[in-house]
This record gives structure tokens, sequence and C-alpha cells, in this order.
């Protein structure tokens, strides 16, 4: 294990937020369950987010593979259980404040520098950031973004209630959050690169077995098309060359994602893709700051090895800060 060593800073220092035993930046299932587990254990603990705490899990319409729930569970209820379990072990959670960067002291615990121009202090950090939906760049994409495009069937897709919908991808999320959408619009044409889906086959059966269901495989969309807002989308054939024009009044796109590591990318470890690397225990190169979830190497996104993730970085976080001076454990 690598530990960090620097001369004191000179970075502008904002108003403390105080000192906190673990601060934990991101509020989604894998940072929530970390604060259950360190503030269960007494430790004072502080999630901070970008947005409302929940990540991505919060806007998913159901999920049907978390264990516990036989029926499903929404993603936006699920998550109102985790945060709520956490808070009733006394952890802090501060939302709509973005950490910018994470600064190892020598001999003193990590500053935490958030938007507001706070700095948080903490004896060990957590990054469970997440990742962002990835964008095509392609002609129209951004232009038409909110008047026809959108990353979040779940928040958007209502809106097309009896319209045609193109749903780029056909993994595991497109396919996922395209199912809902199916019951309410008119069509949903799944347009997806590779020649087949890599989605589950319980997800693959729905669609396809669905009246109101398309998939195009082995093409690739190059440009949404509109007025005021989408009126359709340009796609090759990628096995004949062949460009179509497929009339859609949405576009929902599902084509992987980016880890938001941006902010650690000169501090830690990542990997090709911009993923953190992190151990057995979650630790990265640097002693007492750790990587969980969607955000660190190797991880299959999926929420129940991100909760595991948060489990593991906990309990290495309990023996990690027993070995430190002066504990500022709740009496």
């Amino acid at each position: 294990m690598l530990d960090f060593q620097m001369e004191k800073s000179s970075k502008k220092q904002g108003p403390s937020g105080g000192l906190y035993d673990v601060v934990i930046v991101g509020g989604g299932p894998a940072g929530l369950t970390t604060a259950i587990y360190t503030s269960r254990d007494g430790l004072k603990t502080l999630v901070l987010d970008r947005e409302a705490a929940g990540g991505l899990a919060a806007t998913t319409e159901g999920i049907e593979n978390y264990p516990g729930f036989p029926e499903g569970i929404s993603g936006a209820d699920l998550m109102d259980k985790f945060r709520e379990q956490a808070e009733r072990f006394g952890t802090e959670i501060e939302e709509f404040e973005e950490v910018t960067d994470i600064e190892p002291v020598e001999d003193g615990p990590f500053k935490v520098h958030t938007d507001e121009d706070q700095v948080y202090e903490g004896k060990a950090v957590v990054i469970a950031t997440g990742s962002a939906p990835k964008k095509l760049n392609i002609p129209g994409e951004k232009e038409f973004y909110g008047r026809g495009v959108s990353y979040c069937a779940t928040c958007d897709g209502p809106l097309f209630r009896g319209k045609d919908v193109v749903i780029v991808g056909a993994g595991n999320s497109g396919l996922q959050e395209g199912l809902p959408v199916l019951e309410y619009a008119k069509s949903v044409t799944f347009i997806e690169f590779l020649p087949y889906s890599i989605a589950e086959q319980i997800l693959q059966d729905r669609v396809k077995t669905h009246d109101n269901s398309k998939i195009l495989f082995s093409h690739m969309v190059t440009e949404i098309k509109g007025d005021k807002t989408v009126n359709g989308v340009v796609a090759i054939d990628r096995e004949t060359d062949e460009e179509k024009f497929i009339p859609t009044d949405g576009v929902f796109i599902y084509v992987g994602y980016t880890p938001y590591s941006d902010f650690v990318k000169d501090l830690v470890e990542l990997d090709e893709r911009g993923y953190i690397k992190s151990d057995a225990h979650m630790q990265t190169n640097i002693e007492g700051l750790y990587a969980i979830g969607d955000v660190k190497a190797n991880n299959p996104a999926q929420m129940s090895v991100s909760v595991g993730d948060g489990a593991k970085a906990a309990l290495h976080i309990r023996e990690y800060l027993q070995d430190l001076p002066s504990s500022t454990k709740k009496q």
C-alpha cells in the first residue's frame, strides 16, 4: 500500500465544514451502504452528493433482482429506504454539493473541497461517485436535449404516451428502461450497434414478445433530426451500409457509462477507461482513501455488488480508524 506524502498545501481554504471520521462522496447504493455501517459503528459520518441522494438507482422504474423484494420495487422507493436507514444511525447528508478535490494531508485528516467553498475533513474518505450515461456525440443530440432527447426513460418516458420512441442501446439498461415505456408508447424501436444484445435473457424475452417493440441490430445512429422537437433519427445498417430515416418523437440513449473520477484523476490510480483501482478492501493506492460502486474498476454495475463494496469498505475503515489517534466517535 502506498502512502501519499505531500507538503503543506497552498490551496485556497474555504470555511471549515467540520471534522468527520468518514466522509463519503456520493449517495448512491454503495455510498449509503457504507454510511449505514459506519454510522451504526458510532463513527461520525458525512455523505456529500452533487445531486439528490440515491444516484442513478433512484431513477430506475423497477428493480427486480435486489434480494428481499420478490415483487420488485421502484428505485426511488428502495433508495429512500437506504437513506432512512443511514439517517436513523446518525449519518449527515449534504445534497447538491459537489466535491471538487480531495487533498491528503501528512499526519492529518483528508481535506475534502466542494463547489460551495466548504472544506470538510475526514479521517477516511470513500469515493462512491458512480458514473454518468455516455453521449453519442452526434449532430442533434445536444440541440434536442430536453426537446425529445433524454438519458432517463423513467423520468421522461411518460411524456411520450401514445407516441413513437427510439431507444439507442439494447443492453440491460436500454431494455430495462424501455419495458415500462412499451406500456404506454405507440411503438418503441431499440437500435443496437452490436449484432446481438448483451442484456439478461429475461429482459430480451419480454421485449421481443411485446407487440409494440422492434429491435434493429447492427445499426448505428448517426444523427438526430427535428424542428422545434425531435422528429426522427438517421441510422446506418452496419451490414449493408444502407442509411435509414426512422420517424420518432423521442430518443432515449443508453450506450454505456463514464465514471465520475476526473476530480481525482491526478490523485489515485485509474484504469484505461477512467475507473478507480482499489484492492479487496476497496482501498485505493492511498491509505485511508477508498473507491466503491460503479466508479470502481472491474465493477459489473449491479446494485447488489455496489452494496457489497460499501460493506467491505466500512469494515476495513473500522480497522483503519482503530489505528489512528484521537477518534471522533460519538459518545
